[in-house]
């Protein structure tokens, strides 16, 4: 075991002189991923009906192929999934991803080649590696087991020869064999699709094992550690797992999470952000310092960046590498070896620097709060939560906020819905809090503040631990690579959480009579 770990150390800090490459020449990189993209599925329906062959330039792709969404791709998906090839690809596409929508039931299956597999994710993840081992030569991560905190495993009903689950599940289930002997637990235990039963089942094996990396949606992660320190009875995780050195996140911001990692661990460890998606693989944090990720250009994916302000326009217009702009948001539109053609993921980012090209995740398309004009996104709100709740000294484990809409001559405001892991001493100097940060961080917040004239004070409720995941567990949402939405701009998700509390706080008061 020691060996292998060795010698797969050994290539790994071998091969940084590619990532270099890609690094200093990105949009050299960018245009031969296009030109590669092209030219595989020239001879596809999709391709054909673009004509592909004919499109030389990158001008040319975007005026000929509109932009999508899933729904555009969905019925060429559907009949892939049914096991139809030489549709948007041109190899046979046998593994999904599925992909569940956070304001609906319905599911999205993103289709994942062989070669996306390869190419772009498993490349990725080892360019990831390669840059931790540079950045901290030093390093013993693979003499020890790297836990990931993943979803479940299915099999597909449309073709014996189609399967589908979750990203990290079918990343798994195709991994190469000394991944296999890396990783823990054994995979029929890290794909169970019960979620409960899984966390006790993780918690009871991965208790005993020598874990050096942790990976997985932050919530999920702190749930499983919080059980490995009731059943080894200890009060850090560096007591359970001495080696541990690295977690690596990515789904959600890490900002409000980071201090209740580091209080449960104990001691220092290094912190990477990924942007790993079940539509591909697109940046990671080389260091932990670092304002941002490094935009990965060379996997098989080609960027376009669409100015927000363009989205729900007939034509909306789509910026290369060359044209974009510091702290501007940008919906992400992706070309993958998977498929998916101009696609809109639905996620905005943001580039914190362009030599070389680092992003950081902003929101969602979907997910903000603009009732008032006020335009709160995702990364306001993650900031915020964090200052406030380090001057109140309280420990935030997961939020939710949306509107409270002008009403019998009252003005509007936010309401937030919060799940403290530490409550503060006094709501109503974390609400104070809450909302003196985010005037801090968006003017067009602070301007709709200005005197109460649109928003009065931020309405917050402490919640009762449990009704988030009671909440996603109502939407069939159980697994680690699920979670509430942080912002909406309507109110359907937290009049559903509001009535959960109100469940449980009317039983409490039928126990106590």
């Amino acid at each position: 075991m020691k060996l292998l770990s060795l010698a797969i150390s050994k290539l790994a800090r071998m091969r940084f002189w590619r990532i270099e490459n890609w690094i200093n020449h990105p949009v050299a990189s960018q245009r031969h991923v296009l030109q590669h993209l092209i030219t595989s599925a020239q001879y596809t329906e999709f391709g054909k009906k673009y004509g592909f062959s004919k499109l030389f330039t990158v001008k040319e792709y975007k005026a000929k192929v509109p932009i999508h969404d899933y729904d555009d791709l969905k019925p060429y998906i559907n009949r892939m999934m049914k096991g139809e090839t030489n549709i948007l690809w041109n190899e046979p596409v046998n593994w999904f991803a599925k992909s569940s929508g956070t304001t609906s039931d319905k599911s999205k299956y993103i289709p994942i080649s062989n070669e996306s597999l390869q190419d772009n994710h498993y490349q990725a993840n080892k360019d990831v590696l390669t840059s931790y081992y540079k950045n901290f030569p030093g390093s013993e991560l693979l003499t020890g087991k790297g836990l990931v905190v993943g979803g479940s495993h299915q099999i597909s009903k449309f073709s014996e020869d189609v399967q589908y689950g979750d990203l990290s599940a079918v990343l798994m289930q195709n991994s190469p064999f000394w991944g296999q002997w890396l990783r823990t637990p054994e995979l029929s235990i890290a794909l169970l699709d019960e979620w409960e039963n899984k966390i006790e089942k993780l918690a009871l094996i991965t208790a005993e094992e020598n874990v050096t990396s942790l990976a997985g949606v932050p919530t999920w992660t702190l749930l499983l550690l919080k059980r490995i320190l009731e059943i080894k009875n200890k009060d850090t995780i560096k007591e359970v797992w001495p080696n541990l050195e690295l977690y690596i996140n990515g789904g959600v911001s890490f900002v409000p999470y980071r201090e209740q990692f580091e209080k449960i661990i104990g001691k220092s460890i290094n912190y990477l952000e990924v942007y790993n998606a079940s539509e591909g693989f697109f940046a990671a944090q080389e260091r932990p310092e670092d304002d941002g990720m490094t935009l990965y250009t060379e996997h098989g994916v080609f960027y376009e960046f669409m100015p927000v302000e363009e989205y729900g326009k007939p034509r909306p217009l789509t910026v290369g590498l060359r044209e974009i702009k510091i702290h501007k948001n940008y919906a992400l539109v992706i070309s993958t070896t998977g498929g998916l053609w101009r696609y809109l993921i639905g996620d905005t980012i943001q580039f914190t620097s362009v030599n070389p090209y680092k992003i950081k995740v902003s929101g969602r398309l979907k997910h903000y709060m603009n009732a008032f004009g006020e335009e709160v996104i995702v990364d306001n709100s993650d900031h915020a939560i964090a200052i406030a709740a380090e001057q109140t000294r309280a420990i935030v484990n997961d939020y939710t906020a949306a509107p409270v809409y002008f009403k019998d001559g009252a003005n509007g405001a936010h309401e937030w819905l919060i799940e403290f892991d530490k409550e503060p001493t006094d709501l109503h100097d974390f609400a104070t809090a809450l909302d003196t940060a985010l005037k801090n961080i968006n003017s067009d917040y602070e301007a709709k503040r200005h005197k109460n004239i649109a928003l009065r004070l931020p309405i917050v409720h402490s919640l009762t631990k449990g009704i988030f995941s009671t909440w996603l567990h109502r939407k069939g949402k159980v697994g680690g690579q699920h979670k509430v939405p942080r912002l909406s701009n309507e109110r359907i998700i937290i009049e559903e959480i509001l009535a959960i509390k109100n469940e449980e706080e009317q039983l409490q008061f039928g126990l106590r009579i």
